[in-house]
């Protein structure tokens, strides 16, 4: 393996020496624009991440993007969340000139397919080094191989979440009625729904839902198993819990309180309150529901569910839109979603050994990354979808309507967000020469965009955002590993075999689990643990506990 990675940077080397002694153009321009003095090249890009809105860049932002760089998109994405076609990729040996593999950069990376971006980034990508600045270390792939063959994309530099998404979710109009009651724990959530369904059990001439949750495919793990973790207090490194002072990792699932966060599952389905067509809906059909108003809670981030909400937003029911709450499975414990993972670096895009001009290619994902490019993906073009006033950007309240009730046609339309996977960026929180933040979230921004009746809830509970009813980063340590599941692992690893034997078992007994007579709740639950054991849990465990030692090694010296 490590034979094949030097061959690979060897090649990677030679390939760019003589890519930059042919480059036509000079360093001057990098980030500047490119389109005017040379002929339109156009990029071929898959990713892993589906992008149902992508328009082949003839929106507004993808054309002013070709005219101030020269480059076009030529672009693939995965239509189910799935990395299936990776492997095929590699196995082939043709690439696309990028790839965004999510987390599976470790298959091109062994492969020998993605170059080594190191010396392309010092000579050709000024905005690049800005935006990662001090995290540059970040970007190595591993201690024995130090080369940057990934541009982390993904996760945002110096983000600062001003708001939460929650997972616990609850009806506005739930808690008016019940003089909005203290939410602290799963015990008070269940009270509330309980005694809102008993006044209610139909809603708009339909049967109301307690309480419903997304096991369709990969969102079983958003709205069924991380919450198990959430509610216990641990902060989210995949399917992992690490422990903080020997690294140690184990499967989350495998901690006795999230064992009882599972059987209070199985209790609210046992009392009736959770939804039975839960673990056979597809999203669609979960859309569906929320959308008719009927359903009080859900345990889902707010992104799950943002098609839901704008449907019940445009047909005049925003009282039946969500609240949410940093529920605990008890007062013991708090929610750690602001856990600081510091720069956690992670999934972004490669350039493959197929590129024929990476040095154009970096100097098209530099231009994304300097402030005039992040300025065009965040806000849009100055004139048509925002506005200078005072020397402030200011969003037209005709276009923020359309923001958040239209979102779909919108994006579509303007592309704004939609080139985030292929460069680097700043998060929320960070602002420009200009003193404006780069990002369109921020706090005036967002509490101008609440329902009355969020505004009311969160008066009514003292605070003026979501966030505030959340524990604060500084409760918690930093995260010297990062976030575990932007780790890479080796393709041929043990952890990646063993782990596509545990997320079967997880996700076909979690639910038999959860549906089961409760009287055989603990049979059921330490026969999983046992089932994930026979199917070499465990060794897996040590092997990713060492590859967490390596990345604090890595990061930390």
């Amino acid at each position: 393996m490590k034979r094949k990675k030097r061959i690979s940077l060897l090649r990677s080397v030679s390939l760019l020496s003589a890519l930059a002694l042919a480059a036509c153009s000079d360093d001057g321009g990098a980030g500047q624009g490119q389109g005017n003095s040379q002929e339109v090249m156009t990029i071929s890009f898959y990713s892993a991440d589906p992008s149902p809105n992508w328009n082949n860049m003839q929106d507004a932002v993808g054309r002013k993007l070709t005219e101030k760089t020269g480059v076009s998109v030529k672009a693939e994405f995965a239509v189910d969340n799935s990395n299936q076609k990776l492997p095929l990729m590699v196995a082939s040996g043709e690439y696309p000139d990028l790839v965004f593999a999510k987390g599976d950069a470790n298959l091109f990376v062994d492969a020998g397919a993605f170059i080594d971006l190191t010396e392309l980034i010092e000579q050709h990508a000024p905005n690049l080094k800005k935006v990662y600045g001090e995290y540059m270390n970040r970007l190595k792939w591993s201690n024995e191989d130090e080369a940057i063959y990934v541009l982390p994309t993904l996760n945002a530099v110096g983000h600062e979440p001003f708001d939460a998404g929650g997972t616990f979710q609850i009806q506005h109009e739930v808690l008016k009625e019940l003089g909005y009651p203290q939410l602290k724990t799963v015990k008070d959530y269940e009270n509330a729904l309980k005694q809102y369904y008993e006044n209610h059990p139909v809603i708009d001439g339909q049967p109301t839902i307690p309480l419903t949750l997304n096991a369709d495919g990969w969102r079983i793990m958003i709205s069924v198993t991380n919450p198990a973790f959430i509610a216990t207090g641990a902060s989210d490194d995949g399917e992992y819990y690490i422990d903080p002072k020997t690294y140690e990792a184990k499967l989350h699932y495998k901690r006795p309180e999230e064992k009882d966060y599972f059987r209070w599952l199985n209790h609210m389905n046992d009392i009736g309150l959770l939804d039975k067509e839960a673990f056979v809906q597809k999203t669609d059909q979960y859309e569906a529901k929320i959308s008719s108003g009927r359903v009080l809670g859900l345990i889902d981030a707010d992104w799950g569910f943002g098609n839901a909400t704008n449907a019940l937003r445009k047909a005049g029911k925003e009282n039946r839109t969500y609240a949410r709450f940093p529920i605990q499975l008890d007062e013991t414990t708090k929610d750690a979603s602001f856990q600081s993972a510091g720069y956690a670096a992670g999934w972004g895009v490669g350039i493959t050994t197929s590129a024929k001009d990476p040095v154009r290619i970096i100097r098209f994902l530099d231009y994304l990354a300097s402030e005039e490019g992040q300025i065009l993906n965040n806000w849009g073009i100055e004139g048509e979808h925002y506005h200078v006033v005072d020397g402030k950007r200011v969003i037209p309240e005709d276009i923020q309507e359309r923001k958040i009730n239209d979102s779909a046609n919108f994006t579509k339309e303007t592309g704004i967000g939609l080139y985030y996977s292929l460069s680097a960026r700043y998060g929320d929180g960070v602002k420009d020469s200009t003193g404006n933040y780069f990002t369109t979230n921020y706090p005036e921004q967002i509490k101008e965009n609440y329902t009355p009746s969020a505004k009311a809830t969160l008066k009514a509970y003292g605070v003026e955002m979501w966030k505030d009813l959340w524990p604060k980063a500084d409760q918690f340590e930093e995260k010297p590993w990062g976030a575990a599941y932007n780790i890479p692992v080796p393709a041929d690893s043990n952890v990646n075999i063993t782990y596509k034997k545990v997320e079967e078992i997880t996700r076909k007994r979690i639910p038999e689990i959860i549906l089961a007579d409760p009287a055989k709740f603990d049979q059921l639950y330490d026969r999983f643990i046992q089932e994930l054991n026979e199917a070499g849990a465990e060794k897996m465990e040590q092997e990713y506990s060492e590859i967490v030692r390596q990345r604090v090694k890595l990061w930390n010296g």
